[in-house]
């Protein structure tokens, strides 16, 4: 491993303030994007400007920013010609000292040890001052290169899987659309009027009851909770992306675990946010560990193989409608809560069984292999975020990872 040096940030790297805008200057549409902290992170709650700039106010594919309000990390920016806001920082790196992946692997992995540098009562942020003081240790440029390598083909690869998930969730949502909304492969038979509007003879309006249970998860007591055993979901552990994120969670032990033994999961089992302010939102379960669901966190119940009924429910759960009633149905007090029941209650269109069961094994292998992806992306975070620290301080010799 090469001697690693300790350098001044300022001598790495140099930071550049983004813009900061009025609000009359904040445009629906025009010439360039004006990235916010939130876009960094996917968000797509754009603003736009036809404002003309110094260069060094746009960003570029490539670009190493920085979000130092609010939200902190650096972020590898992947648009031309934006224009980046004020609470976001452009780092220029010295070529000649420092890569710009491995700085911002290296920002990754310390930002949050740079949490007690934050300031600010009403919106926390880091001052350009008390990062520009940090000391960093580097290694020599091969090194740094070799480094980020390593840590940018898991991240290549994780990309890849969720670009994958993503092609099959679009594909699933179609043909759904394509099957019970423009009920295209059943155009030429006969249609009857209903109260969700005309509809294919021999279909009927039910409720989601009519297909499935869902029942709020077990009540375990605050007292059982401990840092190991059996891990149970709470409704934090369900992201706004839809997926299961276990990475932070509470346990209980295998002899608590076994009172909930109804509501322990399988893989493809679909989950649902009760109660709060993210009512509504769902994943599917994508591991072969067995969870425990915690009360306010809802379970389909969909059979000992959770695979062969969930594209139907999954589907329309995702309909734009279906999850509005849910959250009105959870309005009226001051915590918003739903209960399995109102969930039950709300009104789809259910085909004859036969086309439902062809529906489902139309796309029972796409779901099969978005939970291996989702899985196999999380084996890859795991594995980068083990790395990440032993690869920033020289822990391991890449000679031998390699």
């Amino acid at each position: 491993m090469s001697e690693w040096k300790e350098y001044r940030f300022t001598e790495a790297a140099t930071l550049t303030n983004g813009r900061a805008y009025l609000q009359p200057e904040l445009q629906e549409a025009g010439k360039y994007k004006i990235v916010r902290v939130g876009n960094l992170s996917g968000g797509d709650n754009w603003f736009y400007s036809d404002l003309e700039l110094p260069e060094d106010k746009y960003c570029h594919k490539g670009d190493l920013l920085y979000a130092w309000a609010c939200s902190f990390g650096p972020y590898i920016w992947n648009e031309d010609k934006t224009i980046y806001h004020y609470h976001i920082w452009k780092v220029d790196v010295n070529k000649a000292l420092t890569d710009k992946y491995y700085l911002y692997y290296y920002l990754k992995y310390y930002t949050p040890k740079w949490m007690g540098l934050t300031n600010g009562s009403v919106m926390m942020h880091i001052t350009k001052g008390s990062l520009e003081k940090q000391l960093i240790r580097l290694p020599d440029l091969n090194t740094q290169r070799q480094i980020a390598s390593i840590l940018s083909s898991l991240d290549d690869k994780i990309a890849v899987n969720k670009k994958i998930c993503e092609n099959l969730e679009a594909q699933a949502q179609a043909l759904f659309k394509h099957w019970f909304v423009d009920f295209a492969p059943f155009k030429d038979g006969k249609f009857v009027e209903s109260e969700l509007g005309l509809i294919p003879e021999g279909w009927r309006v039910g409720v989601i009851g009519d297909y499935c249970v869902i029942r709020s998860g077990f009540a375990f007591k605050s007292s059982w909770w401990q840092d190991e055993g059996v891990k149970v979901v709470k409704i934090k552990n369900i992201t706004d992306g839809g997926t299961l994120d276990m990475s932070d969670c509470s346990c209980v032990s295998e002899e608590h675990a076994s009172l909930a033994s109804s509501f322990q999961t399988k893989s493809g089992d679909l989950l649902i946010a009760m109660t709060g302010a993210t009512i509504g939102k769902f994943c599917v379960v994508n591991g072969q560990e067995t969870y425990c669901v915690n009360q306010r966190v809802g379970k389909f119940f969909l059979g000992d193989n959770p695979l062969e009924k969930l594209p139907f429910i999954y589907c329309i759960l995702k309909r734009d409608d279906v999850y509005k009633e849910i959250v009105n149905k959870g309005q009226g007090s001051a915590q918003p809560n739903i209960s399995g029941k109102d969930i039950e209650e709300i009104k789809i269109i259910i085909p004859p069984q036969s086309i439902i069961k062809q529906f489902n094994e139309e796309l029972y292998s796409s779901f099969e292999l978005r939970i291996n992806g989702e899985l196999e992306n999380h084996r890859l975070s795991t594995l980068r975020d083990t790395l990440l620290p032993k690869l920033m301080s020289g822990q391991i010799k890449l000679s031998e990872y390699e």
